[in-house]
């Protein structure tokens, strides 16, 4: 089998080989051109950055010489040396330096740049360059250019389209293969956006009811897929479509039978859905949030455990950075003094809603030989995303403000983003989009301005429970298949999809498949079950935006209009509609603005947005109708908005003053204050701003450990409160002190060492970290309250994934994304820093309700630090870093590294860690029109 296997490799390689000659025989030559004829206003002046490389497609012979040679197809990598080489070169970096990490994003491409021109219709060219083979897309007509850009679009990344376009319809194993991590995720899809496809329609027919614009949207989506699907077809019929269709037996690799189904309009709002889902949705963990309360209630009773359960929920924490911070107030999802309608289910009641149904084959352990191809818990696992910093120009060298900003969308091979320039008619812009809805530009540049997103995560998302009933009036379960709706017994709706794989050669794990089921209230989709006050109750999860996910396409397509977008307050009202939980910044020659987008639904007075609610009339939000899901929602004046703020910053933080969040985290210490604290210096004394001193600011925060600058010197305040007498520890203790003034960052000693400065203190930390929050809180919280409140807040995110505090019934777990570059947003930073300064007898703005690390006492508290950092210190290397398969136990810097996840048959290098966004921008326009 293996020899047949090995052969037919290699008539494939062959047959493909000849093919790409023929086809590079056949190219059309590249012509000299000059930049783009759209106005440029930025002067040289704007960059970006997209790793690991633009060409995410491999015919099935690169693959194989991916895998036998190391080879890799241009511009598949080329973007990821400069993204990785700035973590050692930025403290020397220099303006002229930028373009050495940055790609320049001047519009157009310069005569002596061009590496290809070609024109797939008379009225649109596509240029490449030849420093990165980013598409500039050029139509005569507005059809042409969006033909254009779908079919630049599936020269890119036509597998990673297809991937998304299943994965969205919760059909990933029967595509890609039945890998344990590939059910996972469309599982979890399925239960966030279980779609028909009349239902996918119903999307794009009522976007056309909303004006011109829409209309204008629907039919360049039009153009971008029939530009896709003449890819499609010459690709296939030129063998030269990705290889990846041949590896997973969609296509056969010798007799090319098989095929790859054309797009539709309904794959795009599939596509949108799945962003929707990962990046612009908040909200929904009203049910950890109530066992949370319902645990502290027991542990300290109820007046006081409500207090308890307040203070760390942290919904409106005096000392959380903000982004706005000029004063404004902008009241939204806000804890009331006397909650209605709060739905408390009883302790140990809640269980998940059973989703997998007729599991036969392997589906019943869910599991194959094969890897998936993405991680399993890539929706459900909290995901921090994005980074953006800001200055006005009146705090800049020239006078004119900088950006420096971007998506944190993970690091995949190849990428879910995708770089591109689009000039037609009504568009000019170039930056990133996502693979297979770029016909326009999602985050970039226009003729002069800028703009970019970090998700924002405000509530949008509410938990009902509905009560059970039966039609016949037999005794109500939890298995119940109605409920009560305004009075009326009403079955719940069964949304079902079958799935099934068939194994590839290089698995011969028997096949299976199942049937995904989930229940549909007018309250929402049913994700658990339990009782309320002894009644049976289905848990619903109401997002405003679901059904929804196609309305932001009216935004987005302003966003690229210069026509539509020329002013902060312009851009502001494109920012209007997308409907996604954004933070929007903008920046122009003179003026900065920041936008907080979603559709915020207006609820009930006196609900509490962060507990299940009673599914009643007087709790259902205002103005809601079922059949739409739609609802009354706050007008524009009443989002976080600003423009020309002194500066801006934003890690996924808390917006502004009583613009509560409803989960957890949002403290006194919360990575956005790695960004503040260093803009807040470049601004002293009258400092002015450059575009290297803002690179140099993000990428600073970028590689600094978070415990380590903001709660660390609490750790060591409270142990040095007394002499340390044993040596080990005193030698721990003076590593420590030595890595915080080395600058608690985590850095290789040089360039490609492969090995950190302050590495032991490192490794200490690492340990020491969960040990701290089991040692100082487990014993005040007790079992329960502990277990809970790590369902509701991680305890640890960390470079490596690796030490997450897990224990027996936690989700801490959920951290472990291993490689994925963003860390340190959710944890128990602020406790760990509330209470050690509460110890201290600091003053404490927002204290929590109960002291926790040595029941209050100094002496006590220090003894509980030194214990757990003695166990720490026995900690072996192996212990710390456990290892996976891709790197070996006990190897620090690998087990941090960057791992560009592979979505196909072609992998890259690791890098070092870096917590920066995946696609960067750095912005100081010039002039302006």
């Amino acid at each position: 089998m293996h020899r047949r296997i090995h052969a037919l490799r290699l008539q494939a390689a062959a047959l493909a080989a000849a093919l790409l000659a023929t086809t590079a025989l056949a190219a059309l030559p590249a012509s000299a051109t000059g930049r783009a004829a759209a106005n440029d206003y930025c002067g040289g002046h704007c960059a970006d950055i997209l790793p690991p490389g633009e060409n995410g497609n491999a015919t099935l012979a690169d693959i194989l010489g991916n895998k036998v040679f190391g080879t890799r197809p241009a511009h598949t990598d080329d973007q990821l040396g400069p993204y990785a080489g700035l973590a050692s070169a930025y403290p020397s970096l220099t303006d002229g330096q930028i373009t050495g990490f940055f790609n320049d994003s001047s519009f157009g491409v310069p005569a002596d740049q061009v590496a290809s021109t070609s024109s797939p219709r008379p009225d649109v060219t596509i240029v490449r360059d030849k420093a990165t083979g980013v598409p500039h897309i050029t139509g005569t007509t507005r059809y042409g250019t969006e033909y254009g850009a779908g079919y630049a679009a599936a020269q890119d990344r036509l597998w990673v389209m297809d991937l998304f376009r299943h994965v969205g319809r919760g059909e990933l194993s029967g595509f890609a293969g039945g890998a344990a991590a590939n059910r996972q995720l469309e599982q979890s899809f399925w239960q966030a956006a279980p779609y028909t496809e009349a239902e996918l329609q119903s999307q794009i027919d009522a976007i056309s009811n909303e004006g011109p614009r829409a209309r204008q949207a629907l039919t360049d989506a039009q153009a971008y897929l029939d530009g896709i699907n003449q890819y499609i077809t010459q690709s296939y019929n030129g063998r030269y479509f990705p290889g990846e269709y041949d590896l997973t037996g969609q296509i056969n690799a010798i007799t090319n039978a098989g095929g790859i189904a054309p797009f539709k309009l309904t794959d795009l709002v599939a596509l949108a859905s799945v962003v929707g889902a990962l990046f612009g949705s908040g909200g929904g963990g009203e049910l950890a949030s109530a066992q949370v309360k319902s645990a502290a209630e027991a542990r300290y009773g109820t007046a006081a455990g409500d207090a308890v359960w307040k203070s760390l929920r942290e919904a409106e924490d005096p000392e959380a950075v903000q982004t706005l911070h000029d004063g404004q107030q902008f009241p939204y999802a806000q804890v009331p003094d006397d909650p209605q309608g709060a739905a408390m289910p009883d302790p140990g009641s809640v269980v998940p809603e059973q989703l997998i149904y007729d599991a036969t084959g392997s589906a019943k352990q869910a599991t194959s030989k094969a890897p998936g191809v993405f991680p399993g818990n890539l929706l459900t696992a909290k995901h921090g995303m994005s980074n953006a910093l800001v200055v006005s120009g009146s705090h800049t060298d020239d006078g004119h403000p900088v950006a420096v900003f971007g998506p944190q969308t993970g690091y995949f091979a190849p990428q879910l983003l995708m770089l591109e320039e689009l000039q037609g008619p009504g568009i000019s812009a170039r930056g990133a989009a996502f693979a297979g809805l770029s016909f326009y530009v999602q985050l970039g540049r226009g003729q002069d301005y800028a703009w970019s997103a970090t998700s924002a995560g405000q509530d949008i998302t509410d938990t009902y429970a509905v009560p059970l009933c039966t039609t016949d009036g037999s005794p109500v379960t939890l298995a119940a298949e109605s409920y009560l709706w305004h009075g009326q017994c009403t079955p719940l709706e069964r949304l079902a999809r079958q799935d099934s794989w068939s194994p590839t050669t290089a698995d011969s794990t028997p096949a299976g498949s199942y049937t995904l089921v989930m229940y549909r209230s007018n309250y929402g989709l049913v994700t658990a079950r339990g009782t309320v006050g002894g009644k049976p109750v289905a848990f619903t999860s109401l997002r405003s935006t679901y059904r929804h996910e196609a309305d932001s396409i009216i935004g987005f397509q302003m966003l690229n209009d210069p026509g539509a977008v020329h002013d902060p307050a312009s851009f502001q009202q494109a920012a209007q509609n997308i409907n996604y939980t954004f933070n929007w910044f903008y920046a122009d020659s003179s003026h900065t603005a920041y936008y907080n987008s979603g559709s915020n639904p207006v609820r009930a007075p006196g609900v509490d947005p962060g507990l299940p609610v009673q599914a009643a009339a007087a709790y259902e939000w205002q103005g809601f109708d079922p059949a739409t899901n739609t609802a009354q929602y706050t007008p524009p004046a009443q989002h976080p908005q600003s423009v020309d703020q002194d500066y801006y910053v934003s890690w996924n933080n808390k917006q502004a003053t009583d613009y509560a969040t409803t989960g957890f985290g949002m403290g006194s210490v919360h990575r956005a204050n790695l960004l503040d604290d260093r803009v807040k210096a470049l601004l002293a004394n009258g400092g002015k701003v450059t575009r290297t001193s803002l690179v140099q600011a993000m990428e600073s925060a970028a590689l600094t450990d978070l415990r380590a600058e903001d709660v660390l010197p609490e750790l060591l305040r409270v142990i040095r409160s007394a002499p340390v007498t044993d040596p080990a520890l005193a030698t721990a203790v003076q590593k420590l002190e030595n890595w915080r003034a080395d600058g608690d960052q985590r850095k290789e000693t040089s360039p490609g060492s492969h090995t950190y400065a302050d590495a032991d203190a490192i490794r200490l930390l690492d340990a020491w970290w969960p040990l701290l929050a089991d040692g100082v809180f487990h014993p005040g919280l007790g079992d329960p309250l502990y277990t809970a409140l790590t369902g509701a807040l991680q305890i640890n995110e960390s470079p490596s994934g690796g030490q997450t505090g897990a224990t027996s019934g936690s989700t801490s777990a959920n951290e472990s994304i291993p490689h994925k570059g963003s860390a340190f947003q959710y944890g128990w930073w602020s406790y760990l820093n509330k209470d050690l300064r509460s110890v201290l007898g600091d003053q404490v703005a927002g204290p929590l309700a109960q002291p926790f690390c040595g029941g209050g006492s100094l002496a006590a508290c220090r003894t509980t630090l030194l214990g757990t950092l003695t166990s720490a210190l026995a900690q072996t290397p192996a212990q710390v870093y456990p290892g996976d398969s891709d790197c070996a136990a006990g190897d620090q810097w690998c087990a941090d590294t960057i791992i560009q996840r592979p979505l196909g048959g072609v992998t890259d290098a690791k890098i070092s860690w870096q917590n920066r966004p995946t696609y960067q921008q750095v912005v100081q326009f010039q002039s302006h029109r």
